[in-house]
């Protein structure tokens, strides 16, 4: 449990009389405290020479209650604490009662009832700052940002501590008009105080929100470096990195450190940006002495894992990460960045290791893909097989995507029993499409042109509306040059459920092409190629352009398609091809 609050109820129950209600008292004294329902506790006679003590005025039930709720503090018992406080600020509306109540609430999470003691804190002490400041925060986590605008106004008059960055914090996320609303009062408040960072900082977050984001970084960097805080430094830097400023913000942060070099926050802020400008070392440079101020944060371990990763420097990603993991064990996202920092080292074993160590989770598919397609490449099928049925039974709900990551790793290397584990699949997934599906594309991998089609018309008989089916189905009779007239009807109806998919465009314009109909074949495919230029698309616009006499844009169209995919053969292929003819 939290021991912010906790420690100061730890009072013997002398202390808990002098310091807490005495001090109570004292703390009130701006209040007329209410008449006595019983004769008040006098205090012992003192001796002549010693000077007077004035107790508080409470009565014989109110101070055992207010005992009762530091005894009950002590014993962990808030919810007793609570009560008594709440009761006792009600009848005696004593501030250091009232003010020891709001802290109990707020340490609880009562907000309701913090914000009643608040309220009533500055109804008993209207000129006490502490009051008026406790009475603005409360208001504005209560949503009454117009309200807690006007006390703390008051407590600045007071020149009392403000917390005008928290009241626009609060209001940054609300509605445009009371941000306008809170603008307008830190406007005015601005020309009475030109001086106040505060209030220049407060303006420029609501600037910020507003969009307004040229203003805002206008009015930081009028502020002189004497009043820059760690706020105004981080906002800036924000805005600067908005604007695609980010070396003028890195550069904003590193001075920020100098002066403020324990700031965990800043730190990061530049540590991420450095990661956005893909300055891997330096980004590790200041992860690591995140680290250093902070060497139980399994978060921070696990950034600085990642980042080391992403340098190429896998042992020290491994090393960082494990200690991600001895920190918080069972970190699933450390385990799996373990399996790659093991595997990008070339220790294949401890990588499957780690990636059959991650349980239930968003890594946990992740991990036996991973793991699969490693099992596969060493050929250890048989072991991959046992592992996956093996956590098929443990994990029921993760049965299906199972089977279909084991195919997916299996079929890179042996199709033929990645057909045998669908088929097993099938028996429990009778007629699932994604199974059907995968095992059409694998049949047409192996030359089994109605095993394929059988597949895929099972899926359209049983989803008449399936748009891959029918794309996959229409596309391949129309590449063959087979029933075009079916293909066109298939792929139209697939256009019809799904008229954005790239895809499903991409075989419109190629059927149109294998019918002679070159004009549309290219309006199709120029459209398919602008949603997704991948060297497939690029191949068929350019034979299509190719036809119709234009080679030279046809050229030009495939070598920019080539340059930015790593396999180009299809597009060598059809260029080959063409030009032999």
């Amino acid at each position: 449990m939290n021991q912010s609050l906790k420690a100061p109820l730890k009072l013997t129950l002398l202390a808990a009389l002098l310091a807490s209600l005495v001090g109570c008292a004292h703390l009130g004294s701006q209040a007329e405290p209410t008449a006595p329902a019983e004769p008040v506790v006098e205090a012992p006679a003192a001796p002549e020479e010693a000077e007077e003590i004035v107790y508080g005025q409470f009565t014989k039930d109110s101070l055992f209650a207010l005992l009762t709720a530091e005894i009950a503090g002590q014993r962990n018992r808030f919810d007793v604490a609570l009560v008594n406080y709440l009761d006792q600020a009600r009848t005696t509306r004593d501030a250091g009662v009232i003010a020891r109540a709001m802290q109990v609430a707020e340490f609880l999470g009562a907000h309701e009832q913090a914000l009643e003691m608040a309220l009533l804190w500055v109804e008993v002490a209207p000129n006490d700052s502490e009051a008026l400041r406790a009475g603005a925060l409360q208001l504005a986590r209560a949503g009454e940002h117009s309200q807690a605008m006007q006390l703390m106004q008051r407590v600045l008059d007071l020149h009392g501590e403000t917390n005008f960055d928290f009241l626009a914090l609060a209001a940054a996320q609300t509605d445009a008009k009371t941000r306008q609303s809170m603008l307008q009062s830190l406007e005015g408040l601005r020309q009475q105080h030109p001086d106040n960072a505060q209030l220049t900082f407060s303006t420029a977050l609501l600037l910020q929100q507003e969009g307004r984001k040229e203003e805002a970084l206008k009015l930081l960097q009028a502020l002189p470096d004497s009043a820059a805080s760690q706020p105004t430094i981080m906002l800036q830097a924000r805005l600067l990195a908005d604007q695609g400023l980010t070396e003028k913000a890195i550069e904003s942060l590193q001075e920020g450190l100098r002066n403020f070099p324990d700031d965990t926050r800043m730190r990061l802020l530049m540590a991420r940006l450095l990661v956005a400008e893909d300055n891997m070392d330096a980004a590790a440079t200041q992860f690591a002495a995140l680290v250093q101020q902070n060497p139980d944060d399994a978060e921070l371990l696990l950034t600085l894992g990642l980042v080391n990763l992403e340098n190429d420097d896998p042992q020290a990603a491994i090393d960082y990460l494990q200690r991600a993991e001895q920190v918080s064990p069972g970190n699933s996202v450390a385990r799996y960045h373990l399996g790659l920092a093991h595997q990008a080292a070339g220790d294949d074993e401890q990588a499957i290791e780690a990636w059959r160590s991650v349980g239930p989770g968003n890594e946990f598919l992740t991990s036996r893909l991973q793991l699969a397609q490693a099992l596969a490449k060493q050929g250890r099928t048989e072991e991959l097989g046992e592992i996956m049925t093996a956590d098929r039974n443990v994990y029921p709900q993760h049965a299906l995507p199972l089977y279909l990551l084991e195919v997916e790793a299996l079929t890179a290397v042996d199709i033929r029993l990645a057909i045998q584990r669908i088929d097993e699949a099938l028996q429990a997934f009778d007629g699932h499409s994604d199974l059907l599906y995968t095992r059409a594309m694998l049949h047409e991998q192996q030359g089994d042109h109605a095993a394929f089609e059988s597949d895929l018309r099972t899926i359209i008989a049983d989803d008449p509306d399936n748009a891959m089916a029918l794309n996959a189905l229409g596309y391949t009779l129309a590449d063959r040059n087979e029933r075009l007239d079916e293909a066109l009807a298939l792929i139209e109806r697939a256009h019809a459920i799904d008229s954005d998919d790239p895809a499903i465009i991409d075989s419109l314009g190629w059927v149109h092409y294998r019918l002679g109909n070159l004009e549309r074949a290219e309006a199709y495919l120029r459209q398919a190629y602008k949603a997704m230029p991948d060297q497939e698309v690029a191949a068929h616009l350019g034979e299509v352009l190719w036809q119709q006499g234009n080679r030279r844009e046809a050229v030009k169209l495939w070598e920019e398609a080539a340059q930015r995919s790593d396999d180009d053969s299809l597009i060598r292929a059809t260029r080959e091809r063409l030009e032999q003819r």
